[in-house]
């Protein structure tokens, strides 16, 4: 029997990351460049600082009958292209890169945020957050921007000054790129608190450095090591099957293992069985409307349920440590992380699960009541479990207009403030504690008060996934924007059995032909919903021209008296004699100001007109691909 061409072995973490500063493991050079966001690279550090697995590594050694062209991790120094390497990656680039970038490198590093928007980030741990053993790690993971200054309410105010070692230690922040040498800064931040009186303040760092730092010193990542022996057949179907990504552990199986132990079928709650659907089937149906493929709340996935549950168990046990006198740090914390997840009890699943069903029903509802019906056009998946959690917490309250109308503004708070786009299990936390208090007469939710809307935003809003731009659309509907040819209000009817859809104003045709940017056409301010055959009709010609059409008629179309076609554009927040004389400009100026009128009257707040640049540079997409890729085509 032939003998085996590979084997694996541990090798330390910090070896791994210096044989790639140095080049003797670089990577195959058709490889896909780095593209991990902001959000994977918390949660990969977050998994290293608790030794938790991040998945194995495969390598090539060279040398061999495979004979790749190599080339450098990203961010390794240009000496290492002058180095013969010993292996190649063939799986575990991402990983590696991310964690060279963000520990060795000592440079700041180039991702993307939430928004898809290209930063530049330094990346700390926040030493008490670090040792909560309440708290999901990940939260204590925090990306700073390039001057380590993070500046609110549109740069008038430092929320965190970490541009001296003495800010860092001044705010226990440790910066990731010292987690393999840790001792000179330990030096500057004992200096710091020196001192009788500042004792407790170093043991806290003793403590990270035992439970967090040496967690990174001693990390060992497993890595199958491909001998220089292998075929090309071998290493052509490591490519085809091996060469994924991890995934993270699902807390829901976990869960479901846990509570097997006490004879309850956890899936079968969520799946059903043959004779009896479950929870997934009713809330994928719920509120479907004719001609859609599943109802708004059919993305809601088995740990959101979970996570809705453990908003309420927490806070029960929160209360009950009030109740028992308890304060501080005493108290524990509501949350739906994951850690609060794997220690929910079966008795608070079952206590909890048919009151938290209906709320997620009740959120169809609610959503439906804003005009947002399919799940592509729902602004955030993630603000459905809040909101969810808040209508299982009040009941029939919600139907009361003043009610709602609350709910509403901090819905769309949520939406134009774009909270709900990263780090968001703290957040649904606190709006699950904060929004039925703010119902019941007290303080405004963080998430109202926090948000401010810059009026730049609508010339960027070009992406369909934004939320903002949704939010928009959802907007123009719930308003009463008629449609250009039929006058029909977009109700679920008419947006499902017409083939309602975003589409341009001004075409983009005739923007090209007039040598109009597309940053600046396809911007949500030059955009509509609009019937599927509407839009047909528009095609690609001047406003003017396509106006004129609607009035005359075709042959499919009677014709649409001109002061009813104003009407139905006065709707849609259109100057009408604007876009009846082609003013693209002028059009876009005044459209700006009515649709942040709308955005004001939704949020309840005065949109920031000042000029404070957004952070980062758009990722390059291809919007006419895009656009496509997401219009529902009419048969």
């Amino acid at each position: 029997m032939a003998g085996s061409t590979f084997q694996t072995n541990p090798f330390d973490l910090h070896k791994l990351l210096d044989d790639c500063q140095k080049g003797l493991i670089q990577l195959p050079d058709f490889q896909r460049s780095w593209v991990w966001d902001e959000d994977r690279i918390k949660s990969l550090i977050a998994s290293v600082s608790r030794a938790f697995p991040v998945g194995a590594l495969m390598s090539l050694d060279t040398g061999g009958p495979v004979n790749f062209k190599p080339r450098p991790v990203e961010g390794a120094p240009v000496e290492a292209r002058g180095v013969s390497p010993q292996s190649l990656l063939l799986d575990g680039q991402q990983r590696m890169t991310s964690l060279y970038q963000v520990t060795l490198r000592s440079k700041v590093v180039e991702t993307e945020t939430p928004k898809k928007k290209r930063v530049k980030r330094w990346f700390y741990i926040d030493i008490r957050k670090a040792l909560d053993a309440s708290m999901d790690r990940e939260e204590a993971i925090v990306g700073i921007p390039e001057d380590r200054i993070v500046r609110t309410d549109f740069g008038r105010t430092v929320e965190l000054d970490l541009s001296t070692p003495e800010q860092e230690y001044a705010r226990l922040m440790y910066p990731v790129t010292k987690v393999f040498d840790w001792d000179k800064w330990q030096d500057g931040f004992d200096a710091y608190w020196r001192g009788d009186q500042h004792e407790s303040v170093r043991e806290e760092f003793r403590a990270f450095k035992r439970q967090v730092l040496e967690n990174f010193k001693y990390y060992r990542v497993p890595v199958i090591a491909l001998d220089r022996s292998t075929s090309k057949e071998a290493v052509c179907v490591v490519f085809e099957k091996v060469n994924t990504g991890g995934k993270p552990l699902d807390a829901f199986e976990l869960v479901t293992a846990m509570y097997a132990a006490s004879g309850h079928e956890l899936r079968k709650d969520w799946f059903g069985d043959e004779r009896t659907p479950g929870r997934h089937h009713r809330l994928t149906e719920a509120l479907r409307p004719a001609g859609a493929k599943t109802g708004i709340i059919a993305g809601v996935s088995n740990t959101d349920f979970l996570q809705a549950i453990s908003l309420f168990y927490t806070r029960d046990c929160r209360r009950a440590a009030e109740a028992a006198g308890k304060q501080g740090k005493e108290l524990p914390a509501v949350s739906g992380n994951r850690q609060a997840l794997l220690n929910l009890p079966l008795s608070e699943y079952k206590k909890y699960e048919t009151q938290v069903e209906r709320g997620f029903i009740q959120a169809a509802k609610f959503l439906h009541m804003l005009h947002i019906y399919r799940i592509f056009d729902l602004p955030y998946q993630s603000q459905v479990v809040p909101l969810a959690a808040i209508l299982a917490d009040i009941g029939d309250a919600w139907e009361h207009d003043a009610t709602r109308a609350k709910i509403e503004r901090w819905y769309w708070n949520g939406v134009f403030g774009e909270l709900y786009g990263s780090a968001v299990e703290t957040r649904i936390a606190r709006d699950f504690m904060e929004v039925p208090a703010w119902l019941n007469g007290g303080p405004e939710p963080s998430t109202v008060s926090e948000t401010l809307f810059r009026a730049d935003r609508l010339k960027t809003m070009r992406m369909r996934l934004s939320a903002a731009y949704k939010g928009v659309n959802a907007l123009l509907m719930k308003v009463g924007a008629q449609d250009f040819r039929s006058g029909q209000k977009f109700d679920h009817t008419v947006f499902f059995g017409e083939n309602v859809d975003i589409h341009h104003i001004f075409p983009q045709d005739w923007c090209k032909k007039n040598g109009i940017k597309p940053k600046v056409y396809d911007s949500i301010i030059n955009k509509t919903p609009l019937c599927y055959r509407t839009n047909r009709i528009i095609g690609g010609v001047a406003p003017s021209e396509y106006i004129a059409k609607l009035e005359k008629g075709t042959s499919t179309v009677p014709p649409i008296e001109g002061q009813r076609l104003d009407g139905y554009l006065k709707s849609h927040l259109i100057d009408c004699a604007l876009l009846r004389a082609d003013r693209f400009d002028e059009f876009m100026a005044d459209r700006q100001k009515q649709l942040l009128a709308l955005i004001e009257q939704a949020t309840g707040k005065l949109a920031y007109a000042g000029s404070y640049p957004e952070e980062g540079e758009d990722v390059d997409v291809d919007e006419d691909n895009l656009e496509a890729e997401y219009t529902i085509a009419a048969e």
